[in-house]
């Protein structure tokens, strides 16, 4: 039991200070959305691709699932299968905390207290059905949608747009999800 909690606590230690990373200064600025309601926000997005974390290279059914608190932090849930479509559930519970005068676009992710990653929404489609998730540093960045499946045609448009913030689209990996 204690050998579990520790190994989860060096993954979620690596994790934060790979989040932790300060952000570029050769490229410009990531802009966010102007502004984001963020009850609309809330709720399960599945993880269609990403330039994963540590923690993520291997992840299917990939969900990030969102709740506004009363305090006005955000409760995450971010579950996934290990290795396979069937593989060992995986579960972390970031919190995170919008940055004041942003339009709640930008936020902090805390895995582990008190290091708060940068989660910017650069992109958020009208109807709030399809987001990416950017940060500054560009080694991160998360493609995701309400539904599991995207169109080859919605796909490449969101990848463009991730391109186009100046990421390496070739290090961005589509994470599988079993079809329903």
């Amino acid at each position: 039991m204690m050998l579990n909690i520790f190994k989860k606590l060096i993954i979620m230690t690596i994790f934060a200070n790979l989040l932790a990373g300060c952000a570029s200064t050769s490229q410009p600025q990531i802009s966010t959305v102007p502004q984001v309601d963020l009850p609309k926000f809330m709720g399960p997005w599945y993880v269609i691709a990403a330039i994963p974390t540590a923690i993520e290279t291997e992840a299917f059914n990939a969900v990030e699932s969102y709740q506004l608190n009363k305090d006005g932090t955000i409760a995450t849930t971010f579950t996934f299968n290990k290795g396979s479509l069937d593989g060992k559930m995986k579960t972390y519970h970031p919190r995170g905390f919008v940055v004041e005068n942003t339009g709640n676009a930008r936020w902090g992710m805390q895995f582990i207290w008190p290091i708060k990653a940068e989660f910017l929404i650069a992109y958020l489609d009208d109807a709030y059905s399809k987001t990416i998730i950017a940060r500054n540093a560009r080694d991160y960045v998360w493609i995701m949608a309400r539904d599991a499946h995207l169109s080859d045609a919605e796909y490449a448009a969101l990848v463009q747009k991730v391109a186009d913030m100046g990421y390496d689209t070739s290090k961005l990996r589509k994470v599988p999800h079993k079809l329903k």
